[in-house]
């Protein structure tokens, strides 16, 4: 699922990495840097110690979203093993000089692929819940997202969902979707007198995805369905989180394959106005809150998340120049400011939710229009 760079891609991506985690005061919360040399401590099942009531594996945890949920997690106090795929994830958090030995700051890590169901189960042994951030990524194809990828996607998630069903440890898990998965339909309303709106109960239409070649929505509402279909009947409480375009500082570096392949079609959800973004900050939080809702069954279901809905062209103008990528000219000139959108998001499940779990605490996280 990763991808090969440079040596001085990878270092300025770990740059980022250590200031942002610095900048949002992780290291007070239990990231800092060891005194001497440092390593990244492997557990395995559990069998080193990193277990307990609120240890919790977070997949893809050094990705733009997954990093953040990590941060959030071991605020609230957490002990998080990271599950990691390659030896490049590895050796990037080997230059970040961010743990202690022997999981003293929290943080585990282990190997595992999101293809293979038996390291999976090592990897969720002793935790009570996982997070699944990691994702399918392809910069080879224009769109940063390949058909294949998109199947791929389907299938890594219910290997998943069934890893977390055959660990007995693990009661909880928290899917990150998109809200890619809700905003595109066969067939589109034409005679309403108000906008319809989108919220938790759509879904995206895979045929139409597919016909139209909208790969990343095809993954992700692939993914999602196939999370549901293999948690359906089963001892596990699953919560999906379908996050908007995440952005934030360092967005353009650390997440602009993604944030490509999520723009297919961008100039359709403008003028929809379903083109929404959503600061990464907000999404590691939902994430969180919903997890811990879900102890006492006030969280379940799908929940969107967004902070703000870009409405004009020239918005997404800024948006795309952040992104270093070319102005889509033909998509943007054709939209019409002043013609009122088909569709109106709704976020109200997710907005209830965060209200009534420490209110204040989540406002000082919530960052309404800021791109980066």
């Amino acid at each position: 699922m990763s991808v090969l760079r440079s040596t001085q891609s990878m270092q300025a991506e770990v740059e980022e990495m250590r200031a942002a985690l610095f900048h949002g005061g992780a290291a007070a919360a239990g990231w800092r840097p060891s005194a001497g040399d440092s390593d990244v401590k492997r557990a395995a099942g559990g069998d080193e110690g990193a277990a307990g009531p609120r240890t919790v594996c977070v997949t893809g945890g050094i990705s733009f979203v997954g990093f953040a949920i990590v941060d959030r997690l071991l605020r609230h106090g957490y002990t998080v093993r990271l599950a990691l795929e390659t030896q490049e994830d590895l050796d990037k958090l080997r230059e970040m000089e961010m743990f202690g030995e022997d999981g003293r700051d929290g943080v585990w890590t282990v190997m595992a692929n999101v293809m293979e169901p038996e390291s999976l189960h090592r990897a969720f042994d002793g935790c009570t819940g996982v997070f699944h951030t990691s994702a399918f990524v392809d910069p080879g194809g224009m769109s940063g997202y390949t058909k294949h990828m998109a199947s791929l996607e389907a299938q890594a998630a219910e290997r998943v969902i069934e890893a977390c069903v055959r660990t007995e440890s693990v009661r909880k898990c928290v899917f990150t979707s998109s809200l890619l998965a809700c905003v595109w339909w066969q067939n589109h309303p034409n005679e309403r007198r108000g906008p319809t709106i989108l919220d938790e109960n759509c879904w995206s239409d895979e045929s139409f995805c597919r016909n139209n070649k909208l790969w990343f929505a095809l993954g992700k509402t692939a993914a999602e369905k196939a999370a549901w279909r293999a948690a359906r009947g089963r001892d596990l409480k699953l919560v999906t989180v379908c996050p908007a375009l995440v952005t934030g500082p360092g967005f353009r570096r650390r997440n602009s394959t993604a944030s490509i392949a999520y723009l297919k079609g961008s100039g359709v959800m403008l003028a929809d106005g379903v083109l929404a973004t959503a600061n990464v900050a907000t999404v590691a939080e939902a994430h969180v809150r919903v997890y811990e809702a879900m102890g006492d069954n006030t969280a379940g279901g799908r929940y969107i998340c967004y902070d703000h809905v870009i409405r004009r062209a020239e918005e997404f103008a800024e948006l795309e120049r952040q992104l270093g990528i070319p102005r889509r000219t033909a998509a943007t000139q054709s939209v019409d400011d002043d013609r009122p959108a088909r569709f109106e998001l709704c976020k109200r499940k997710l907005g209830r939710l965060m209200s009534s779990r420490r209110r204040c605490t989540y406002d000082d996280y919530y960052c309404p229009v800021t791109f980066q």
